[in-house]
């Protein structure tokens, strides 16, 4: 048996699985965020372990699993993020999650000096607030402190590997997604660090997602209650890993979009796929010697759940606004709302961007707004699709917590122009990635099984009003042209 574990932006998915990967039960354990109007997005990493080691636990007990059962163990985890730890290997301050944004006067800095598109021929990505390099900067500029104290830097899954096993190391699907991982040499890039002014002995060396890190030390063991020696495979970054449980594996797969907190669409090639507006960006698979070039939308599911928290009555009402938006009118009746609640990546790159409404008339009510923010996501999608699809009938198939949702599926077909399929892959996608992962690490299996531990559920056909759309996602792009300068003035003046 293996466990699977999935850092998300709200919680740890944990999965246990048999050696076939077939999935025999789940624990889910949340931990809090900490957000401030400066786009600050930061957890605490010892909250990360507790929940570990609490998944763990649980799965043993619920389903009556020895130690002596489980063979291994591989995490995925949240990406971008800047995770510091001194001498001791403790953390020297909270870590800044991939949603923070603060770092974009260094990242500006950054593509001034080194030039933005040197960067991306190098590393597939765009200079941008979000990465690891600009927010190491943005650590040096305005907590020297902490930056004085650090000896090594990693990203969540990296940070729980490291309580594991006592060893620091990375892999080359979390590091292609830090804004400093050369995509050609597979190593740091010196030219980029020299030009953040950051020592290369900061950053973790770099390993394949399959290898074994290590084995569980008799202090994790005892805490989580597992063997020591237990195998820990490297694992990945949850993008890479929900390619795999969206079976999305080969050049051959379909592509896919993943409903989650942030939501993406993204595609499996042999070789990085550079954009000429760099709309997009370029991951490492967890498959070794595959790539995956994604485009994200900041707030996906996110958006919806903010709706819930910002509309509804009570809690738990998602569902009821879902339901409410499927007979109301949004971008028909030139309502549109952007869905950048705290900035946006592709296409825009813009941290300062906000969610808005635009377009609100006196007769618009709660149905309407959510229809809005459910083609909101949809739009955005579109424009990630934009540089990354090479078909247009394919179908593309969906994941994700958003998944579950019919009618957003159903809209999400009429927007998208293409049928659009629900995998069985939901809220444990990342984990399941995670399981195949690890199985393929510890010998168990290949890639190849993934595909085969889900199925589609249902599909959506684009319905006859679906041409309208189009000239609704260029209303859509056209609302964001036009306030970008609005929310690039933002913070520029002072309440009395």
């Amino acid at each position: 048996m293996l466990i699977a574990h999935d850092l998300g932006t709200t919680g740890n998915k944990a999965s246990l699985h048999d050696n076939s990967g077939r999935l025999l039960a789940t624990a889910t354990v949340g931990y809090p965020t900490r957000y401030a109007a400066d786009t600050t997005s930061e957890q605490e990493p010892h909250d990360w372990w507790r929940a570990v080691v609490s998944a763990t636990r649980e799965l043993l007990v619920t389903t009556g699993t020895s130690a002596a059962q489980v063979d291994g163990i591989c995490v995925s985890g949240q990406m971008m993020g800047l995770v510091l730890l001194d001498a001791a290997g403790g953390p020297v301050r909270p870590a800044m999650i991939w949603s923070d944004q603060r770092a974009s006067v260094e990242a500006a800095t950054l593509a001034d000096s080194f030039g933005e598109a040197a960067a991306y021929r190098i590393t597939g990505n765009r200079i941008a607030a979000p990465y690891t390099l600009p927010k190491l900067m943005w650590v040096r500029d305005h907590d020297p402190q902490a930056f004085e104290r650090a000896t090594a830097l990693c990203v969540a899954k990296d940070y729980v590997n490291f309580r594991l096993t006592g060893r620091l190391a990375t892999d080359r699907s979390d590091a292609s997604h830090t804004g400093a991982y050369d995509l050609a040499t597979g190593a740091w890039s010196p030219e980029l660090l020299a030009a953040a002014g950051v020592e290369e002995a900061l950053w973790p060396g770099i390993l394949d997602s399959t290898d074994i890190l290590g084995t569980l030390t008799a202090t994790a063991a005892d805490e989580l209650g597992l063997r020591p020696g237990t195998r820990v495979v490297t694992g990945g970054g949850d993008g890479p890993m929900a390619a795999v449980a969206a079976g999305c594996v080969t050049v051959d797969s379909p592509g896919y979009v993943c409903l989650g907190t942030s939501a993406w669409y993204a595609c499996t090639t042999t070789e990085p796929v550079l954009d000429a507006e760099e709309r997009s960006f370029n991951l490492c698979h967890v498959v070794p010697g595959l790539f995956t070039p994604t485009a994200t939308t900041q707030t996906g599911a996110g958006s919806v759940q903010w709706a819930a928290e910002a509309l509804a009555e009570a809690p738990g009402e998602v569902g009821k606004l879902i339901a409410e938006a499927s007979a109301a009118l949004a971008a028909d009746e030139d309502l549109y709302f952007l869905p950048y609640l705290i900035g946006e990546r592709s296409p825009w790159w813009d941290p300062k961007a906000s969610g808005t409404f635009v377009g609100l008339r006196m007769h618009h009510r709660r149905p309407n707004l959510t229809r809005a923010v459910l083609e909101g996501v949809g739009y955005s999608l579109a424009l990630c699709m934009a540089p990354l699809r090479t078909t247009a009938d394919a179908g593309i198939d969906v994941i994700g917590g958003g998944a579950a949702s019919d009618t957003w599926l159903a809209l999400l077909a009429d927007i998208w122009g293409v049928p659009v399929r629900r995998r069985s892959v939901t809220n444990q996608a990342n984990s399941l990635g995670a399981a195949v992962t690890g199985l393929v690490g510890l010998g168990e299996a290949d890639f190849s099984i993934a595909p085969t531990l889900s199925s589609v559920e249902a599909e959506f056909v684009p319905g006859p009003g679906s041409t309208t759309h189009a000239r609704h996602l260029v209303r859509f792009a056209d609302a964001y042209r036009a306030l970008s300068g609005w929310f690039a003035a933002a913070g520029s003046t002072t309440a009395g």
